[in-house]
């Protein structure tokens, strides 16, 4: 289940399972594991940080990018840190590096708004992700919601579309966000906005059909 196994010892020759560290951080020794993190392949020597598991079917690593596992379970790196949780000559960057990750991430996290909601286009770059055309800067658009696969698993990510494409953005099989609650959930995730702007951008949806 792992490819982290040490070198082989006394107690390995006598059939002896040996006992692995909690974490360890070591460049790929191939390209074939994948980050549980981001499901993405970890090319060869890439730093990598091994979460020991212990299942039914044996112990090993579930592994992790370095920088991913910063992001996202970074009580597992300072762990490992601590831990000295890597072999000679494995040079891992400062931790003080990783906690800047760590906190982009969770200032990310943060800032990040529910579907739906309703904001400016803050260039004339960006396009309605229903009819193509180009959403005018300052002008309203609408993030909803849009199911995609990814490596196997479903999920919802945002999509901008024109205020008055709405109603045909809704009806789409793989829209995620639903007719029925849209002016309500709209109104509370838009909360940066004045009353009068919402009930503008409102306006430009129009009536819904459910």
């Amino acid at each position: 289940m792992t490819e982290a196994q040490p070198p082989e010892s006394p107690a390995d020759a006598a059939g002896e399972e040996p006992e692995l560290p909690p974490h360890q951080i070591e460049p790929a020794r191939s390209s074939r594991s994948k980050c549980r993190t981001c499901k993405r392949k970890i090319e060869k020597g890439e730093l990598r940080i091994g979460v020991l598991l212990e299942g039914p079917y044996g112990t090993g690593y579930l592994w992790h990018h370095l920088k991913c596992a910063a992001r996202r379970r970074f009580e597992d790196v300072e762990e490992a840190y601590r831990a000295e949780a890597w072999a000679a000559g494995v040079k891992p960057p400062p931790l003080a590096e990783l906690e800047k990750l760590r906190d982009k991430a969770q200032q990310e996290r943060e800032a990040k708004k529910e579907l739906p909601h309703a904001e400016r286009a803050p260039s004339g770059r960006s396009k309605c992700k229903h009819c193509g055309e180009t959403i005018a800067k300052d002008g309203w658009r609408v993030v909803l919601g849009r199911t995609v696969e990814f490596y196997g698993q479903a999920r919802t990510g945002p999509i901008n579309v024109h205020a008055t494409c709405v109603g045909a953005a809704l009806r789409e099989p793989d829209c995620a966000t639903e007719a029925e609650d849209f002016e309500v959930a709209l109104r509370a995730n838009s909360s940066d906005l004045s009353s009068r702007d919402v009930e503008d951008v409102l306006r430009e949806v129009g009536a819904l059909e459910e």
